[in-house]
């Protein structure tokens, strides 16, 4: 049984005798099953309150940089704060570099900034364009790991990713919107906040497959580059729907769906499903006041304690468990709102 304890720590942990502990794991023999559970068990005990000495009052400073509208942005900074606690005994401290819009060399600027001042790892949601992995090698090679958020820069030296798996995300969306529809003729709109970011061409992906294969005779409408904001997405949804007066649904994959949906309501068309992304501020009350089909969620809060335990073990402050899975897509209706 390999581990880096003592016998007298293990007989301590364990409430036995050196000589029993000695035994067991010299596999002498003559000692009851149930003791040589007990010493077992004391290592396991032992390897966790290790783990806690670790990070215990460690702080890590960590730095989260979000291309995104205010709405996800505040949702992310509520999600953190909320599990903060959850992180005890280490702490973490956090500064916060948000944007909603704006060329991609403002946001290189943040991240080299902070490779200049340093930082225990940065919390990344941004395009995926080569200028923005090289500033994360620049990271990297400063010692500061990177974790992707939502959506993902896989060709960077980025740690991990943190987050849904976004092509069957799109694909859950088809599912839905067309067992929504059924027969029901008419067109979809897919709205994009921009192209650059991967995790929403994979949805974009994911949606149109899917729909491909069980609904070859439905078109889609792509509607795209309002950065999910509402002043330019009612300007785009209502050009979009000027032009074809078959679109009878929508899937949001980059969000600004009050505007869009206002955009429906001035020219009086209805919307016969809608499926968003993201239980923000504006799609819980999208959704309670039944404008929104449903919406694809995934747990943030679960999301960021992921993120910074990534960072933690970078560190070496927490044991490594193996490769992440994708968080889970839940499904959400007015009738199981979390």
């Amino acid at each position: 049984m390999r581990h880096p304890y003592t016998i007298k720590e293990i007989a301590r942990q364990a409430g036995l005798s050196e000589a029993t502990v000695d035994r067991v794991l010299n596999h002498r023999g003559g000692v009851r099953e149930s003791t040589v559970m007990e010493v077992h068990q004391a290592v396991k005990d032992l390897d966790r309150q290790r783990t806690q000495v670790r990070i215990g009052g460690r702080t890590f400073m960590i730095d989260i940089v979000m291309q995104a509208p205010d709405r996800f942005s505040t949702a992310v900074r509520d999600a953190l704060e909320a599990e903060l606690p959850s992180l005890h005994p280490a702490v973490v401290r956090s500064r916060f570099h948000f944007r909603e819009t704006g060329p991609s060399s403002e946001l290189i600027a943040a991240l080299d900034k902070i490779a200049k001042r340093g930082s225990q790892g940065v919390i990344l949601k941004a395009p995926d364009v080569p200028e923005v992995g090289t500033a994360v090698g620049r990271l990297v090679e400063a010692g500061i790991p990177v974790v992707t958020l939502v959506t993902d820069l896989p060709s960077s030296a980025r740690m991990g990713y943190v987050g849904i798996d976004n092509r069957a995300a799109g694909a859950t969306a088809a599912y839905l919107a067309g067992q929504w529809l059924g027969g029901r003729p008419g067109h979809l709109l897919v709205t994009i906040s921009r192209g650059s970011f991967r995790g929403e061409e994979e949805r974009e992906m994911g949606f149109r497959g899917a729909m491909r294969n069980a609904h070859p005779g439905r078109s889609l409408v792509e509607v795209t580059d309002s950065d999910g904001l509402d002043a330019t997405q009612r300007d785009l949804v209502l050009a979009a729907l000027e032009r074809d007066h078959d679109i009878v649904g929508v899937y949001s994959i980059g969000g600004g769906n009050a505007a869009t949906l206002d955009a429906f309501d001035t020219l009086g068309r209805e919307c016969a499903v809608f499926i968003a992304h993201d239980l923000d501020h504006d799609n819980t009350r999208l959704l309670r006041e039944r404008r929104l089909s449903a919406v694809l969620h995934h747990d943030l809060r679960q999301d960021m304690r992921r993120a910074c335990q990534t960072i933690m073990r970078a560190h070496k402050a927490l044991p490594d468990d193996g490769p992440a899975l994708p968080s889970a897509i839940q499904v959400v209706t007015p009738y199981n709102m979390p």
